[in-house]
This record gives C-alpha cells, sequence and structure tokens, in this order.
C-alpha cells in the first residue's frame, strides 16, 4: 500500500496522504523533533556505549583533569538504547495505521476526522493510555538496571585497575566467565560456595517443608484440643520480623557468651564452650536448624488448609477397606499435600537460594575459609555477590556469577514446574 510505504519513508507522511491531516502532522513534527535535536545526542551516546570512553583521567600539579566516565557513559547509552527501541515500536505502529487507515478507505470506509479519531482513542485505547507509563516505569527502572547488570559481566570493571574516574572500563567479552570456571583464585571459591549454595538450598527446602507437614498432622488429630490456639503459637515464628529473630539466634548461639553453651556447661554436658558459629560444620548446621524455625510455620499453616479441605468421604471410605492410620496419610493425605504445595516448594527452593537475610545476618558468611577469595565458609552465592560488589568492588565477577544464578534458577524452576502434575492438570482442565 502506497500509504505505508510512504510511513516507512517518514512518519506522518501515510496519515497525510489519508487525509488525516492533524494525525500525521503529529506524526511529522515528533519525527523531525526526534532528528533535530536527538541525533547528536544518539550518536554520543552509542559512541559511549561501544568505546566505553578513550580519555583517561590525569593530573597536572594539583589540578584533576576528568576523562571519560566508562560507567555513565554505558548507563547514557543503554538509555538511549531502550528509547531507540521504543521509537522503532512507535514508528511501527504509525506504519501499521497507514496501513489499516487505507485498507479501510478501498473497502469505502471514510477515515476517521479529528474529532472522531480522539472519540476512538478515547473509547477503545483508554486502556493503553493507562498502561502507558507502566511500560515506561518498566523500561527505565527494570529493563535498564537489568541490561546494565548483564552488560558489567563482558567489561573488566573491578578493583583495582579499571575503576572510574581514575581508569577507563574495557569490553573483554568472555574472559571474565572463563576466569570464573578456569583461574584457580576465582574457580575454586565459585566451585565451593555453589556446592554449599545447592546444599543449603535443598536442606532449608525439605526440612522446613516436613517439619511443617509433621507440625500439621499433629495438630489435626482427633485428640488435640485447642486447635486454633496451637496454630497461632506456632505461626508466630513467621509473624515476627525475621530480622530482629536472626539477630537474637546469633547471640543465643555465641561461643563465648550464648545462654547455650552456658546452659550445656551449667549441666555438664560439655566442659567446653562449643563454637557454634566458628566452626565451617557447625555454622552450616545452626543456619539449618534456626532456618527450620522460621520456614516451618508457613508450610504449617498451609498444610493444615489442604488437610481441612479433603473431603471426609475419602478417609471413610478408606476405613472401610482396612486402611490404617499409616495408611492413609501415605496413600490420600501426602500425595494431595504434594499435588498442592509442589509449586510453592518449588519458589521456596528459588527463594533459600537467595536467602540472603539469614546467611548475612547470622554468620556474615564466615567462618573465614582460606581457599576462598572474598568469600567465607557459610557464604550463598548472593552473600558473596554482595561481598564482591559492596566490599571489594569486583563488580564483573559478581556481574557473571549473578547471571549464573539466574540460568540455574530458571532452568530449574521451569523444568519442575513443567513436570508438576498441579499445572498439567490445570492444563488438562483448561
Amino acid at each position: 500500500m502506497l500509504a505505508a510505504g510512504l510511513s516507512v519513508l517518514f512518519m506522518g507522511l501515510g496519515q497525510l496522504y489519508n487525509k488525516q491531516y492533524l494525525k500525521g502532522l503529529t506524526f511529522l513534527l515528533l519525527e523531525l523533533y526526534l532528528l533535530i535535536f536527538w541525533t547528536v545526542p544518539f550518536q554520543w551516546a552509542m559512541w559511549g556505549l561501544t568505546t566505553l570512553g578513550e580519555t583517561v583521567q590525569t593530573r597536572q600539579g594539583f589540578e584533576i583533569i576528568q576523562g571519560d566516565h566508562s560507567i555513565f557513559l554505558m548507563i547514557e547509552g543503554i538509555l538511549f538504547l531502550i528509547s531507540f527501541l521504543l521509537f522503532l515500536w512507535f514508528y511501527y505502529l504509525n506504519i501499521r495505521d497507514a496501513y489499516k487507515v487505507a485498507a479501510k478507505a478501498e473497502k469505502g470506509i471514510k477515515p476517521n476526522n479529528a474529532k472522531q479519531m480522539l472519540k476512538n482513542i478515547w473509547d477503545n485505547g483508554f486502556p493503553y493510555i493507562l498502561l502507558t507509563p507502566s511500560i515506561l516505569f518498566t523500561a527505565f527502572l527494570t529493563i535498564l538496571p537489568l541490561l546494565f547488570g548483564v552488560l558489567i559481566a563482558f567489561t573488566n570493571y573491578s578493583a583495582p585497575n579499571h575503576l572510574p574516574p581514575k581508569a577507563l572500563v574495557d569490553w573483554v567479552g568472555f574472559d571474565t566467565f572463563v576466569q570464573l570456571f578456569k583461574m584457580k583464585t576465582w574457580s575454586a571459591t565459585f566451585y565451593g560456595v555453589f556446592s554449599w549454595t545447592v546444599i543449603w538450598a535443598v536442606l532449608a527446602t525439605i526440612t522446613t517443608y516436613f517439619l511443617g507437614l509433621v507440625f500439621a498432622v499433629l495438630i489435626s488429630q482427633k485428640g488435640i484440643k485447642l486447635k486454633k490456639f496451637w496454630r497461632s503459637i506456632f505461626i508466630l515464628p513467621w509473624a515476627i520480623p525475621q530480622f530482629v529473630s536472626i539477630l537474637i539466634f546469633r547471640n543465643i548461639f555465641n561461643g563465648e557468651f550464648g545462654p547455650i553453651n552456658k546452659y550445656l556447661m551449667d549441666w555438664e554436658i560439655t566442659d567446653q564452650a562449643i563454637h557454634w558459629l566458628s566452626d565451617p560444620i557447625l555454622a552450616k548446621l545452626t543456619l539449618v536448624i534456626v532456618n527450620m524455625w522460621f520456614g516451618f510455620p508457613f508450610w504449617m499453616v498451609l498444610m493444615s488448609g489442604v488437610m481441612t479441605s479433603v473431603d471426609k468421604e475419602i478417609y471413610e471410605a478408606a476405613e472401610v477397606d482396612g486402611a490404617s492410620s499409616v495408611q492413609k496419610f501415605w496413600k490420600i493425605t501426602m500425595p494431595l499435600i504434594m499435588f498442592s504445595t509442589a509449586p510453592l516448594a518449588i519458589m521456596s527452593f528459588a527463594n533459600n537460594f537467595n536467602n540472603f537475610n539469614i546467611i548475612y545476618l547470622m554468620t556474615q558468611g564466615g567462618p573465614v575459609n582460606t581457599d576462598y577469595s572474598y568469600a567465607g565458609s557459610t557464604d550463598i552465592l548472593i552473600s558473596w555477590i554482595y561481598k564482591l560488589t559492596l566490599d571489594n568492588s569486583q563488580f564483573a565477577v559478581a556481574s557473571v556469577v549473578s547471571i549464573l544464578i539466574f540460568i540455574i534458577i530458571a532452568i530449574f524452576s521451569i523444568y519442575n514446574f513443567r513436570k508438576t502434575r498441579a499445572f498439567k492438570e490445570e492444563d488438562m482442565m483448561s
């Protein structure tokens, strides 16, 4: 169509050809404005994004002559790149609009005038008007930081030699990825921290899941009185702010003056203090135990709700068939609970994989491990990233680890969600 072709050449020409003058002039003036005022800044931003700067900061006597700031150039480049992609999308809408109006005109449908166009936008485009701010905020407040974090992995942005504004940052491709897996100083730390992260996520998920199941089953027994009272008591650990509780547990398990060691020595169970948080094995065990305290109430309440929703006739039929209490639990209760809670268990694993609070507040990643670089014996990947960035300015390596965390969690979650019966049942019903 001629109208679409004209809109490809320049925004608004197709609309002018279709005799939609207000819309055409709006598109036309928008592109003219961008070409006149934003062409040079866009070229500068793309230069900065591709080169990350060429002029190094220098000193002449007591005067510092500023050079290019690589990180600012990268952010500016990403900002203009996102804006350019949004402009291309808007350009596509301009072409599609011209094509549709021309197609209707060939069928004898008269194009809308300015008043009809505004009324149509208000009637049919109101949801899109409301969604536009969300799209812009998502583009610049979510996508921009994500792109920046990913691109850092392909640079050498790290201390001590590549920290702006004193020094420039360079694109290095996949060199940082290779170093993480092959350079011994990094690979030993990564493999060690990664293995503990997986073990921690598995243990933290399984222990809280089954402890919550045990409490839910106990409370649901017929002989238990004051069920609401017990549920209210056991939900308290989950209701109290975790930050406060972790600091309290940190003092309770203190190796020098903690109350646990004091009672153990007073009762003559041990003759010396146990270093709960100073010994690598004990520190990891302590983290799992403390996490059980925080995690089991959620599962207890969730599983209690699942069990109360099970049709009692199923259990009555099982009793008629001679099933024991153990058989009813494993053949009826457990499959129904697993069916309902499996997706949440997968999400819990992903959450524990990145459970920064309990690791950092409880042990700060310690005790020290001399074989690791910038990490302690109980550090998981997310707490290691924190130390790499905030404490040691190793931004490139931290970005690589962040990407790997995303890939691992995404693959694990997608695979398990696809295998979960709950979602298969949902697909079959739909």
